[in-house]
């Protein structure tokens, strides 16, 4: 079945607008035209269409969902898979985040108080939610969707004294650093191993499972992103660049 470009923008709830400027930019191109010179899309542009969107709801750009459908190795059922489990696991964080602003709010109008345990969730709520809005989209791009969100899951779903062993992890890291630094240590010295032990441990409390290439890639992109380089270097210059040595030597 053929649709042409008001039917597809209907069936879809989508603009016409919208799939002229998708035609435009190489994402969603017709299948052909009509005689009258309309644009026309089969069922393969309809599936694609459906991915395209899927991905636009989990707030990707578009060069990004660009680069991802027109992959040689794109994969149909493997994306949806990836998508059903993006939102199962924002399903759970935007529950958390619900049943936390009504405590807040029955609190505030005089109901029971929030708990320090409920206040707590509500901390690692807004944290993830910060985490989100900073690098979010980003991260979503180099790792995927399913990787971001069940990341999101694994930090909501902390128990206190995870998370403050989580805490504690990252303040001894950067301590551990800028001390090295400042002694003239080596990456590949004891110090870098312990290092770059404490930093994997760090990593382990939220990344689904881990990777040595994955922990390199992103300690590469410390010192690439100078977010994340200031960060480290905010007290003694060098320690994003430590970190990434150690844990290439070690990782």
């Amino acid at each position: 079945m053929e649709y042409s470009i008001d039917k597809l923008a209907r069936l879809a709830g989508v603009s016409t607008r919208t799939l002229r400027y998708y035609d435009q930019i190489g994402l969603l191109k017709p299948v052909g035209t009509s005689r009258a010179g309309c644009r026309l899309y089969g069922a393969e542009e309809v599936d694609l269409l459906q991915q395209i969107l899927f991905y636009r709801a989990l707030d990707l750009p578009l060069a990004e969902i660009a680069r991802i459908v027109q992959a040689d190795d794109f994969d149909r059922r493997q994306a949806l898979e990836s998508h059903l489990a993006a939102l199962r696991a924002r399903q759970t964080q935007t529950k958390l985040l619900i049943e936390t602003v009504q405590k807040t709010l029955l609190s505030l109008e005089g109901g029971a108080k929030m708990s320090d345990t409920e206040k707590f969730e509500a901390f690692k709520a807004r944290m993830v939610r910060e985490n989100e809005e900073a690098y979010g989209a980003e991260t979503r791009a180099k790792y995927g969707d399913a990787a971001m969100e069940e990341s999101n899951a694994r930090m909501l779903g902390l128990s206190r004294a995870d998370y403050g062993r989580f805490q504690a992890l990252e303040a001894e890291i950067r301590h551990d650093l800028e001390q090295a630094v400042r002694a003239g240590e080596r990456p590949t010295s004891d110090a870098g191993r312990s290092i770059v032990e404490k930093h994997r441990e760090w990593l382990c409390y939220t990344w689904p499972q881990y990777s040595a290439e994955a922990h390199k890639g992103l300690t590469q992109g410390y010192v690439q992103d100078a977010r994340f380089t200031a960060y480290y270097d905010r007290n003694v210059a060098g320690c994003a660049k430590f970190l990434q040595d150690a844990v290439l030597f070690f990782a």
